[in-house]
């Protein structure tokens, strides 16, 4: 049986995504999670051998959460199931060890290819984005090539996906139980590292960059 953790910020997918691998009769649900923190929380409770991720979720979105998880001493492999199909996106995630990588229209049909696939350790991707993929790995010099994903740090990803959101430097402040100042100095680095000015920039530039995510 494999154990799975479905992670998503709607509860009307995540019931859909348990009945559907549930069906098979070989796939056991062992726990929900509606944001990146919770199932972060969930895959060290309960060690699930694969966690099914959305990236769009609110205070620490799906990329951010794939990478600490793979970061714990846990057997957890990530799948992500995304609207988006960037391959350099994709690309940065397969760096970072994310074992799979579906898109929501053909979730269906290709869920369980993935989950049994990353179960074992190997790598399943959309047909519709494998093809993208394997030319940018092979293009010369794209492999090692950096992004402005490995720019930042994780403490710097965190304030850019609330500042996206809509949140103050006070309220980040509070989310992260950090200082107004040490908010508004993460603030400063991304505008430094991004190469923008002003907020509106910001957000355009971190969502083209695949640093945040919005399908809403």
């Amino acid at each position: 049986m494999i154990r799975v953790i479905i992670a998503d910020d709607h509860n009307l997918v995540r019931q859909g995504l348990r009945a559907l691998l549930e069906q098979t009769g070989e796939i056991d649900v062992i726990g929900e999670a509606a944001t990146g923190q919770e199932a972060i929380n969930q895959t060290e409770q309960l060690q699930p051998d694969v966690i099914v991720m959305d990236l769009s979720m609110p205070r620490m979105d799906g990329a951010q959460a794939a990478e600490r998880i793979i970061a714990l001493d846990a057997p957890t492999q990530v799948v992500v199931v995304s609207a988006f199909a960037d391959t350099t996106m994709v690309h940065q995630l397969l760096r970072r060890g994310v074992k799979g990588y579906l898109l929501k229209d053909a979730v269906t049909e290709e869920l369980l290819l993935a989950v049994r696939s990353a179960s074992q350790g190997k790598v399943y991707l959309s047909p519709t984005i494998s093809s993208s993929v394997m030319t940018m790995l092979m293009s010369p010099g794209q492999a090692e090539a950096t992004t402005k994903a490995d720019l930042l740090t994780p403490r710097e990803r965190e304030v850019l996906q609330l500042v996206a959101e809509g949140l103050t430097n006070s309220s980040i402040a509070e989310t992260l139980s950090i200082s107004v100042k040490t908010v508004e100095k993460h603030r400063a680095n991304l505008m430094s590292k991004l190469e923008v000015n002003d907020l509106p920039s910001l957000i355009r530039v971190a969502i083209k960059q695949g640093l945040i995510f919005s399908e809403k």
